[in-house]
């Protein structure tokens, strides 16, 4: 199990990176959504994303619909982790192809959770 954290928070991703190492999950990190898509495009090992929605050159919700594209990209589970919490937001989420969504925030169960949910951990 490989995951990326996608969020421009440097203290966000090391918080999510030990949760999932806690989990038994690898992760690697990127700081904003192009440098997540061009992780995805080098390394086809990733089995998803936890996606944070507010990044600069490339946010969230338009990285979900760029995976969300391309077909050598089925299958990959993409949860957005993010402070934007309007059902809106969700609802834009979800229409856009994300799997999950989770409200920042949060804790490790609440994480371990939503990574059962999308059927990422058994």
């Amino acid at each position: 199990m490989r995951l990326l954290v996608i969020d421009d928070s440097r203290a966000v991703r090391l918080v999510l990176s030990k949760f999932l190492g806690e989990l038994g999950i690898e992760s690697a990190q990127a700081g904003d959504g192009l440098e997540a898509l061009e992780a995805f495009e080098g390394d086809l090992d990733f089995d998803g994303a936890l996606v944070d929605w507010d990044m600069p050159r490339m946010n969230g919700l338009e990285f979900v619909q760029a995976i969300r594209e391309r077909s050598e990209f089925d299958g990959k589970k993409l949860i957005m982790v993010t402070a934007q919490t309007s059902m809106g937001n969700v609802v834009e989420a979800i229409n856009a192809g994300a799997n999950d969504y989770l409200m920042k925030p949060l804790t490790k169960e609440m994480l371990e959770e939503k990574l059962r949910l999308v059927g990422l951990i058994d």
